[in-house]
């Protein structure tokens, strides 16, 4: 579940889509990095209505990168790394974040938890929105950082491996014991007031937890809960690239 105000800052308005759908920008490149020492299994999902990108998802051994082009229309979605994955050919299981058993997600969301990197492209006069949410758990520590763009363009992270200081009630466990990812509140209790959802779906009723205070200490500019609010704001136009970073 993504949040709401992170939704906002990053969705370009169905007018606005019908105004700009036309019209082509500056070439722009998306890079996916591997800085960890293991291999992660990216997964992409385009907000309704976008192209799908390099089919949803690909394999990335420790300390690479892949890297194409952006589209040059109004795109907006989610990457995320999926992990301690098994299978072959199309078929693909992985610990967390997996997207339905395939290496390709084609369009599917990631099991929680997983750290999301949500990017919206080409919107309001060739803005570029991103962010790191952590609303839906946490399995990766990532960053987003632009480069080339034009204003204000910060690097957002959740740097921080919380699998290592994860509340032990909201751990996710392998079967050997070890710490796979960290939960959110809502993925462990299921409850309407930590879920925001029912009578709590509202900025007024949703309200930080313990368990979401515990991921904002830890990554301050992250969104921690559905109506959190940015720690750093940012108005970046129009970067050649954008990386999105894994373990970084």
């Amino acid at each position: 579940m993504a949040s709401p105000k992170l939704l906002l800052l990053l969705a370009t308005s169905l007018l606005g889509c019908g105004l700009l759908v036309a019209a082509d920008y500056a070439p722009m490149t998306l890079t996916v990095v591997n800085n960890c020492p293991y291999p992660v299994w990216p997964g992409i999902q385009a907000n309704s209505g976008h192209d799908v990108l390099e089919g949803g998802g690909f394999f990335l051994p420790p300390l690479s990168h892949k890297s194409f082009p952006a589209p040059a229309h109004p795109w907006s979605g989610r990457i995320w790394a999926r992990t301690g994955c098994t299978g072959a050919g199309a078929q693909l299981h992985c610990a967390t974040g997996d997207c339905g058993g395939r290496l390709q997600c084609g369009g599917l969301g990631g099991a929680a938890p997983a750290t999301l990197a949500q990017v919206s492209l080409h919107h309001g006069g060739d803005q570029t929105s991103y962010g790191v949410s952590v609303v839906d758990g946490f399995n990766v520590g990532l960053s987003v950082t632009p480069h080339e763009g034009r204003g204000n363009c910060p690097v957002l992270a959740c740097r921080k491996n919380l699998t290592e200081t994860c509340p032990g009630e909201l751990q996710l466990r392998s079967p050997a014991g070890s710490v796979l990812a960290c939960k959110s509140g809502c993925e462990a209790f299921r409850t309407d007031e930590l879920c925001c959802r029912n009578m709590y779906n509202s900025p007024r009723t949703c309200r930080a937890s313990k368990y979401s205070e515990f991921f904002k200490r830890e990554c301050p500019q992250a969104f921690t809960y559905a109506h959190d609010s940015p720690s750093l704001t940012h108005e970046c136009a129009a970067p050649r690239e954008l990386k999105v970073i894994f373990c970084h």
